[in-house]
């Protein structure tokens, strides 16, 4: 059997990943109907249907599934050998697909980013600033940071830091409604409800600094949101109090503009990782842009509250 055209197998991958020939399309930048007759020669190439089509959507066949697996790995070959390639003549090339949190992206990642760029001009970075958590494979996603714990075994981490979460409100707000001086007496307090993975977080976890039992508070308020900018908007005007990455409010809390609440006290550990969809194959660039991030978490002092 021969396949005339690698594309042919890039509309196999797009529309499996998009579910329908018009993502797949947008995906390569064809036309619909120049993605429907490639796929159409691949299939009469391989002599059986790849998709069972329905007016919702496309679903791969047992015959599609088994060309999809073994599509994936031989266009990550050819990458892979054009990667090899380009560093071994000392030249990193391509696109890398981040997707990273809102917050993260605006206090820290967008400045490291133009370092990396200034460093390989040849490079081109695609960023996807959600607080949403993209499944890092359906997603054409190369590089994802993400904070906490994976949720997906296959997927391979490679940890930049640890941090903690901080309770921490504008000075107007602290002048208006007081500061807590127990992680308890934020029950008392109009506290901002992040969305994460779907779901509100209303329990705000912390410890005492010095050791000892850890406490769990129910927390309310008038405000929730599912994009971390916004949280942070509404924490600088004074409406409430958040609770946050130690990363993200590193340089207000600096600036003075947020001020630490509960000292003292500690609020939930966790890291900060970098997500890849396999560790078959990582493009050089993919590798180089990982290592970059690392150096520069390192390079960070701890931030006020986040130690321990």
């Amino acid at each position: 059997m021969k396949f005339e055209n690698i594309a042919d197998l890039r509309v196999l991958v797009e529309t499996a990943r998009g579910g329908s020939l018009t993502a797949a399309a947008r995906a390569l930048e064809l036309t619909p109907a120049a993605a429907s007759a490639m796929l159409k020669r691949l299939e009469a190439e391989v002599g059986a249907r790849l998709f069972e089509r329905s007016t919702r959507a496309m679903r791969l066949t047992e015959q599609g599934q088994t060309l999809l697996d073994y599509a994936v790995r031989a266009i990550d070959l050819l990458q892979e050998g054009a990667s090899q390639a380009a560093s071994q003549a000392g030249l990193l090339r391509g696109a890398v697909r981040v997707a990273a949190p809102s917050d993260l992206s605006h206090s820290l990642l967008l400045g490291w980013f133009d370092e990396f760029l200034l460093r390989h001009p040849g490079v081109q970075i695609a960023l996807s600033v959600s607080d949403r958590l993209q499944d890092v494979r359906r997603d054409a996603v190369d590089l994802a940071v993400r904070y906490g714990p994976l949720a997906d075994s296959q997927l391979v981490a490679r940890r930049l830091c640890v941090t903690r979460r901080l309770a921490c409100a504008a000075p107007a707000y602290v002048a208006r409604r007081g500061a807590p001086t127990h992680p308890s007496e934020l029950a008392e307090h109009d506290c901002l409800a992040l969305h994460i993975g779907g779901r509100r977080e209303l329990r705000w976890q912390f410890e005492p600094a010095g050791g000892g039992e850890a406490v769990a508070v129910a927390v309310s308020g008038a405000r929730s949101v599912d994009d971390g900018a916004v949280a942070h908007v509404w924490a600088l005007a004074g409406q409430c109090v958040v609770y946050k990455s130690a990363l993200d409010v590193r340089a207000h809390l600096q600036s003075g503009a947020l001020v630490p609440l509960l000292p003292g006290w500690l609020g939930q550990r966790y890291e900060v990782n970098a997500v890849l969809p396999s560790n078959r194959f990582v493009p050089a660039r993919v590798r180089a842009l990982v290592e970059h991030l690392a150096e520069r978490f390192a390079s960070l002092p701890a931030p006020e509250g986040a130690a321990g």
